[in-house]
């Protein structure tokens, strides 16, 4: 039996130009759970995260529309969190057909309030808009925007994870049996004060590298990023793009992804494999099995196993 970190991509959950509507996102992430139920059914033990890009920025849209402002981010991440894990736990129980629990977690993960990203934001969260809209939005809000493929949306503050706040509820919780849905959206973002107590920070931490730290600490066999793409390309959207098989974290630093994308992903997958030696994947989600069994998807491995 494996045991496998499963990050959901907001993608896969919630396909691009999509309504961010909850019958709509029920469907997707039932469709994620009959993809999930595979590889248990397989005899993998799971640990599964998910992004929430789309339904913060929903949130936060949905407070000043009601004339009360928005919630701070770390409020928001928490939300989304809660309201994800419940349908994902939900569709997962009606999915699976053996004996199985299932658990969703709130996780604080610890960010440094002295991050750099806190000056250059750049993880996009909320809809799509045309240039022209998001340029009066940005103005009136005091947004940062910035292209995200050919629209334009929100940006903010994306801090490196530092530590996961309840990893040892984790840890105990999987050694147990249970599946558990965690560190959603990257988890809560918090920063410790210097009395040692914790405050929410109005960021959004990048999904990826959380549960990349998190694979590590619970020394995965496999970490899996699925989203809605059949792997990791060069050359993306050019008549010359190439998908990438099994590739070294070696081969990966000789190239440029972009930075609001690709890129977070295949980093984590690259510091996952550089701290663990063990298999990163990144692919479609109806490949799950498939990347786990080396016949899909780009396989980040050490050179050694190539």
């Amino acid at each position: 039996m494996a045991r496998v970190v499963v990050a959901l991509g907001g993608n896969a959950l919630l396909r691009r130009g999509e309504p961010v509507s909850a019958s709509t996102q029920r469907d997707n992430i039932r469709r994620a759970a009959k993809a999930l139920a595979q590889l248990m059914g397989e005899g993998h033990q799971l640990v599964i995260t998910h992004g929430n890009g789309p339904q913060v920025g929903l949130l936060a849209l949905q407070g000043e529309a009601a004339g009360k402002g928005a919630f701070p981010l770390d409020v928001l991440g928490a939300e989304t969190e809660g309201m994800i894990g419940y349908v994902l736990q939900q569709e997962l129980d009606n999915a699976y057909a053996g004996p199985a629990q299932f658990a969703t977690l709130l996780t604080q993960v610890e960010v440094d309030p002295g991050d750099a990203a806190f000056r250059t934001p750049r993880k996009p969260v909320g809809p799509v808009y045309t240039e022209g809209d998001a340029r009066r939005l940005a103005e009136q809000r005091g947004w940062a925007i910035a292209r995200d493929g050919d629209a334009w949306r929100r940006v903010v503050a994306s801090p490196r994870p530092v530590r996961i706040l309840e990893i040892d509820v984790i840890r105990l919780l999987v050694d147990q049996g249970v599946t558990v849905i965690c560190a959603g959206g990257g988890g809560i973002p918090v920063a410790q004060r210097p009395d040692g107590s914790f405050v929410g920070v109005e960021a959004v931490i990048d999904k990826d590298h959380a549960s990349g730290l998190l694979a590590a600490e619970l020394k995965a066999d496999a970490f899996l990023m699925l989203t809605d793409v059949p792997a990791v390309f060069t050359d993306w959207g050019a008549p010359a793009q190439r998908a990438l098989g099994d590739v070294t974290p070696q081969d990966l630093a000789a190239l440029d992804f972009a930075a609001g994308s690709m890129g977070p992903k295949v980093q984590a997958a690259c510091d996952f494999v550089n701290r663990t030696g063990d298999m990163a994947g990144i692919g479609a989600l109806e490949d799950a099995s498939a990347i786990l069994a080396c016949q899909a998807g780009t396989r980040v491995v050490p050179a050694l196993s190539r």
